[in-house]
């Protein structure tokens, strides 16, 4: 059966993320769009994937439990579990590394952390969108060791990707390289291809997801589905 993936999306958490996109809101447009994996990959933080989990059950749409990390290089890379535990516990580790400093809301938002009615429990102090202490390859040999997906997001954006951060995209077993152009894409056969909306605002979601041919919903599934490249995209 074909399914819509959409792996990339941020919440009212993210630094530049609009206060409306809360977790619940993301997941009820996600469900109405047709998007059957869902993930919320906020900046550097999984403070929102409780409520986002909590939403996507009562919508009824399959949940991945992200993290955009931003590395020591300032490369932005997606990790992405299928158990709320697995992603809560690696974002624990992300903050005991990040470089922190305060955040300035009038330039980068609230990074607001709500529950699933959308209630403030919390406003993340530190600004979200700084760098890791550790490097890119050590963070993808933690994520895999984790059991996590590890995608290098955007990479063919002027910044914060590899191609415009390090200039070249290194040899390693990545579940699949995310692309805002399929042209791109084309440039490395060797890897499964994705998009994703990396949306910051609610009209953003879904503007670019992708499709799966897999046996049913599960992750297991996913996961074979990118194995095996059975990806196809929007025209």
């Amino acid at each position: 059966m074909r399914y819509s993936i959409d792996l990339h999306n941020h919440s009212c958490l993210s630094p530049c993320g609009e206060n409306a996109l809360l977790p619940s809101i993301l997941a009820l447009e996600g469900a109405e769009k047709g998007i059957d994996f869902l993930a919320l990959s906020d900046h550097n933080s999984t403070k929102n994937l409780p409520a986002f989990k909590e939403a996507t059950e009562i919508v009824g749409i399959t949940p991945i439990f992200g993290i955009e990390i931003t590395t020591v290089e300032e490369v932005h890379l997606l990790s992405l579990f299928e158990h709320l535990e697995d992603a809560l516990d690696f974002g624990k580790f992300i903050d005991s590394s990040l470089t922190k400093f305060k955040n300035n809301p009038r330039l980068f938002g609230d990074q607001l952390v709500v529950d699933v009615m959308g209630n403030v429990l919390e406003r993340v102090e530190h600004m979200l969108y700084g760098p890791s202490q550790l490097s890119f390859e050590a963070l993808f040999e933690e994520i895999i060791k984790r059991g996590g997906l590890a995608i290098p997001a955007h990479i063919d954006r002027p910044s914060n990707s590899l191609i415009g951060n390090l200039g070249f995209v290194p040899p390693l077993s990545y579940s699949a390289l995310e692309v805002i152009s399929l042209n791109i894409g084309k440039e490395y056969p060797s890897y499964p291809i994705i998009q994703g909306s990396d949306a910051h605002y609610i009209s953003h979601i879904g503007r670019r997801s992708c499709f799966i041919e897999a046996e049913d919903i599960s992750f297991d599934e996913m996961k074979k589905a990118l194995i095996k490249k059975n990806i196809s995209y929007k025209r």
